[in-house]
């Protein structure tokens, strides 16, 4: 069996406790499109935000969360580590969030010919890669 997909996207769920601060780095910042909040059915709020067809779930759980994700380096501990938008505009986005106080954890590098990447950290420290190809 395979998955059989319904959209062509993946959706993705970060549990925090700064809610104000990481739905104002995604729409605010990186311009994501806010839709309508719903409660989390575990207690506290889902704040929706959409990425092209992708929906980026930001979980503010009541209670707060008790412990938080090892932060650091990508290797530095497993699990997901980071997550990837492909764009079209990566020098403008870096220099945006690098204008804005965020965390530059790898500025824009060429991977390979007609490749390049740069990451920043979301307010949580979350990892956020963006790639570009040319």
């Amino acid at each position: 069996m395979t998955v059989a997909l319904t959209r062509s996207a993946v959706d993705i769920g970060i549990v925090t406790n700064n809610p104000d601060g990481m739905v104002a780095f995604y729409r605010d910042l990186l311009g994501f499109t806010e839709e309508p909040s719903t409660p989390f059915p575990m207690g506290g709020t889902m704040y929706r935000l959409r990425c092209g067809d992708s929906l980026i779930k930001v979980v503010a759980p009541e209670p707060g969360a008790k412990t938080q994700s090892p932060r650091g380096a990508i290797a530095a501990a497993t699990g997901i580590r980071y997550w990837t938008m492909h764009v079209s505009n990566l020098a403008e986005i870096m220099a945006k969030c690098e204008h804005a106080g965020v965390q530059i954890v790898v500025p824009v590098t060429e991977l390979r010919p007609g490749v390049s990447l740069g990451m920043v950290a979301d307010p949580d420290g979350n990892c956020v890669e963006f790639v570009t190809y040319s």
